[in-house]
């Protein structure tokens, strides 16, 4: 049967990855995390005390990450850090590592070499644009600013972490214009994107919905 990539982009809280994972599982394909990714990169970035005007000394941290993924989450030069790449502090500064083109260049060449085989799910804010433009299913995820603030503030309960919904969807809502707007590879829809706007969504409608959009791309011709 014919392997494809799948590509889901989109903001925060929309339920990108939970979706994105299920959708890897009823495909029994790889699921690639890749906001996760910059997501350690920010927590090693903050780790280490990196300026980030210095682009010397981002260089020599991004030559000393390596970055894979295990059955717990991501994994960071050899130690899990899942829970510690979850935090306010790592949200509040992601976009501004995200927006370094080194950062970029060096995450988006090691997302390129994970699906060369195919067979993947990635998601992110880029994938269908710059990472897989050649993707074979493009999803674009939205859903109303108020809905996603409330869904990340109980994915940081769940997590022991408890943060004001104010603050939460502030942050929210900074990422999305501080993605969108960014010079290098901005948070924006693919021409030939699918958009599903989640916030009236069950989890398991929209899994359903991407399962049978990727069963329809897997068949064709």
């Amino acid at each position: 049967m014919k392997r494809i990539v799948i590509a889901l982009d989109g903001f925060s809280g929309t339920g990108k990855s939970s979706t994105a994972k299920q959708v890897a599982e009823k495909l029994s394909y790889q699921y690639i995390d890749s906001g996760a990714m910059y997501r350690a990169v920010t927590h090693l970035f903050i780790e280490k005390k990196v300026d980030l005007t210095d682009t010397k000394s981002i260089e020599a941290c991004l030559d000393d990450c390596e970055i894979t993924f295990d059955r717990e989450g991501v994994v960071l030069n050899g130690h899990g850090v899942e829970g510690k790449i979850r935090t306010m502090e790592v949200n509040k500064k992601v976009s501004a590592v995200s927006a370094i083109s080194m950062v970029r260049r060096v995450l988006v060449e090691q997302q390129q070499k994970i699906g060369e085989g195919k067979g993947v799910v990635m998601d992110g804010r880029d994938i269908g644009t710059v990472v897989f433009p050649q993707a074979d299913l493009k999803v674009f995820m939205t859903a109303d600013a108020d809905i996603r603030a409330r869904r990340r503030m109980l994915e940081l309960q769940s997590k022991g972490i408890e943060e004001d919904i104010e603050v939460i969807k502030h942050n929210l809502l900074q990422r999305d214009q501080a993605d969108s707007t960014r010079e290098d590879s901005p948070l924006k829809m693919a021409e030939d994107a699918v958009e599903i706007d989640t916030s009236n969504l069950t989890m398991e409608d929209q899994v359903k919905r991407i399962v049978d959009l990727a069963k329809e791309r897997i068949h064709e011709g």
